[in-house]
């Protein structure tokens, strides 16, 4: 199953509408999106506009792979529970974020295994139609300071 979230600030048409046209072309996935308030509302898989906390950790660990902004909370839940993550991050110079800080995130964290990070439509479908390892799962959530640091050594940056 894939599990697609955009997040809940700002809408992101251009991940979703992607998705939707692959799963057009590949109805025997299970897909389900969190779509938040963009104006598009895909007709080719399963979606909701919000999701509770507790809902999202459910499908995070049932899903096989996440497609998801550049958002570090889907990130990590993904990361967290070994999932293979697909990003595309928002970018601003197309009014989708204030600014382009989700390109430097991608591009800190690319080099992880089962971390991939696609910019387009075209590259999403290339992703999606193969199959990828996994990474490792990180430890369970940690007291707030450990985790900062588990964070910060999975991200390459010096432990605090």
């Amino acid at each position: 199953m894939i599990f697609v979230t955009v997040g809940t600030q700002l809408p992101f048409d251009r991940l979703i509408r992607a998705l939707d046209t692959w799963a057009s072309a590949n109805s025997h996935v299970e897909i389900f999106a969190q779509i938040g308030r963009g104006e598009y509302e895909p007709k080719n898989l399963s979606w909701t506009r919000d999701m509770s906390p507790m809902d999202f950790r459910s499908r995070v660990a049932d899903c096989d792979v996440i497609v998801a902004h550049a958002g570090m909370g889907s990130i990590i839940s993904g990361i967290e529970l070994g999932k293979r993550v697909i990003v595309m991050p928002r970018l601003a110079k197309l009014g989708e974020h204030r600014n382009e800080h989700q390109l430097a995130t991608v591009a800190r964290l690319e080099h992880l295994n089962g971390f991939e990070v696609v910019h387009d439509a075209d590259a999403l479908s290339d992703a999606l139609d193969c199959q990828n390892v996994s990474f490792d799962a990180i430890d369970p959530p940690a007291p707030h300071p450990t985790l900062i640091n588990t964070v910060r050594g999975f991200a390459g940056l010096s432990q605090a």
